[in-house]
């Protein structure tokens, strides 16, 4: 995409945005969030940062198809499409078509055209008819279910998550709320996604997924939670941790009537307090206490003068991707309208003052030496190895200090070359927008973090080296976090619409958390 091109989308959209402001019917901003989008040259600033991502998707979906490559590269040639993508990745081009029309970039013709394409595509690709769910990898040009990776050859057994079906699922509710003219289209494909396929009824957690052919995973485990249709293979493991990104699967399924709410109480907030779980990261805080009957261990991570609910790896992903969607701070008031604070001044401290990277916002992404990685915060995660925030994989381990089950503590000297994803700070704009707008700024004008298609994915803050590509999903969460930034929270609107917020609202009254800073 030329300059003068990307100009000429600016114009329209600060036009356009000017008349929303003037029109709009004003909204009354959540607790905790920014919802308005600040001041002026603010508001300039995250439009100027949402054309220039918009871009980035218009690279990498395929016009014969509307499907969004996985990820393009840093100069937004074509050619350069994965070659893949996979139901999150739809679901985050889908929800940014929605936020690029709100905003202007694109005409309402043009994303409804875009969203007709895909929605016609989707409704086309093979799915498990049963459950009703889509496998996690189709090329993105035909459409068709990979069963060999298209950059190595490898063999590729079909596998239906949880969470990745969870995302699609979102964006498809996002559609028809926001384009009634697609409500049928969307509703058509949504209606037939059963996340109760997932829900394991003896330990009310969620699966990982399943394969519907025997994988080369020998902890796979072959039942069928719905008795439909012939048995699949599910992973060994749960998602057990709610503060994790699965948890919008869980109000999915929920607010369908499809998994009972008992089962939002069923997942860790921590592990108890017990040497048979003294392998996570530090042992907990906390009391017992029962919601709808289940037992609910209300634990919590010391980090610096802090008590947080940790997340699995200490990550802003797995904290703040379901609040764009799901205003969870204000259903929850004492429960994640504490703990969402929390998780991103602790991100906050980290890399200003406990590692001294002067920049911060650790979560999955590109990792600017080559491939993909893992980072966040490890103090505030359970993983006991830690997703690190630095290249050499620095953790830290407060140890275990009951005399039953004694672990020493050990904390490191120094942290080496640590990495920042911009993503992570537009995640954390209703909770320190200043902040978040002061560091991606940083990113920009010191690292050299900013390309064509807005903020490469992820930079090393001593070498300055950056990891030059564009991932659908840490764009489509920059866009998410825009669109709810400028429009008063219009993503989270477009979504909750309906059961999930008669539902899900109330449940998450319920509880407070032991979160305090």
């Amino acid at each position: 995409m030329t300059r003068p091109r990307r100009s000429r989308m600016t114009a329209l959209a600060v036009a356009a945005l000017a008349c929303t402001a003037l029109i709009a019917p004003s909204a009354p901003a959540v607790a905790g969030r920014g919802g308005g989008g600040g001041h002026h040259d603010d508001r300039a600033t995250l439009l100027k940062y949402a054309t220039d991502t918009w871009a980035s998707f218009d690279a990498m979906v395929d016009p014969a198809t509307g499907l969004p490559a996985d990820n393009v590269s840093g100069d937004l040639d074509p050619a350069s499409r994965s070659g893949y993508t996979s139901p999150t990745n739809i679901g985050a081009y889908l929800w940014s078509t929605v936020v690029a029309r709100d905003l202007g970039i694109i005409t309402r013709r043009d994303a409804r055209d875009r969203m007709t394409q895909t929605l016609g595509t989707v409704a086309a690709l093979e799915r498990h008819e049963d459950s009703g769910m889509f496998y996690n990898w189709y090329d993105e040009g035909t459409g068709a279910k990979l069963t060999t990776w298209p950059t190595d050859g490898s063999t590729v057994y079909p596998f239906l998550s949880s969470v990745d079906n969870a995302w699609l699922a979102t964006a498809l509710v996002l559609v028809g709320n926001a384009e009634p003219r697609l409500r049928d289209e969307a509703e058509a494909i949504r209606s037939t996604m059963d996340f109760g396929f997932y829900y394991d009824p003896q330990v009310r957690q969620l699966r990982g997924g399943f394969w519907d052919q025997q994988p080369a995973d020998g902890a796979a485990v072959l039942d069928n939670y719905r008795d439909r249709g012939p048995d699949v293979w599910y992973t060994g493991h749960h998602y057990g941790t709610l503060n994790t990104e699965p948890r919008m699967a869980s109000y999915l399924g929920i607010a369908w009537g499809q998994i009972p709410p008992e089962h939002y109480f069923a997942m860790f907030r921590t592990f108890p307090d017990a040497c048979d779980w003294s392998w996570p990261e530090q042992r907990p805080v906390g009391q017992w206490e029962e919601y709808l009957g289940v037992p609910v261990f209300e634990g919590a991570y010391r980090y610096r003068d802090m008590q947080i609910v940790p997340t699995w790896g200490g990550s802003m992903f797995e904290a703040l991707m379901v609040d764009l969607f799901v205003p969870e701070a204000e259903w929850g008031p004492r429960s994640w309208g504490v703990n969402h604070p929390l998780t991103v001044r602790a991100q906050i401290e980290h890399g200003m003052d406990e590692a001294g990277y002067g920049y911060w916002g650790f979560s999955p992404a590109s990792n600017p030496d080559g491939g993909y990685r893992e980072y966040g915060v490890d103090a505030i995660g359970m993983e006991p190895n830690g997703y690190t925030s630095d290249q050499e994989r620095t953790v830290v381990d407060p140890g275990w200090d009951d005399p039953a089950c004694t672990r020493a503590p050990s904390t490191p000297a120094a942290y080496g070359e640590g990495v920042v994803t911009p993503h992570a700070s537009f995640l954390a704009l209703p909770y320190a927008h200043d902040d978040a707008l002061a560091n991606l700024d940083k990113m920009d004008t010191e690292l050299g973090a900013y390309g064509p298609g807005g903020f490469y994915d992820s930079v090393e803050v001593s070498s300055g080296t950056v990891a030059e590509r564009y991932l659908s999903l840490d764009q489509g969460m920059v866009m998410a976090a825009i669109g709810n930034e400028l429009r008063h929270d219009a993503v989270q609107r477009y979504v909750i619409r309906g059961p999930i917020q008669q539902v899900i609202k109330p449940l998450l009254g319920i509880e407070e958390f032991n979160a305090a800073g």
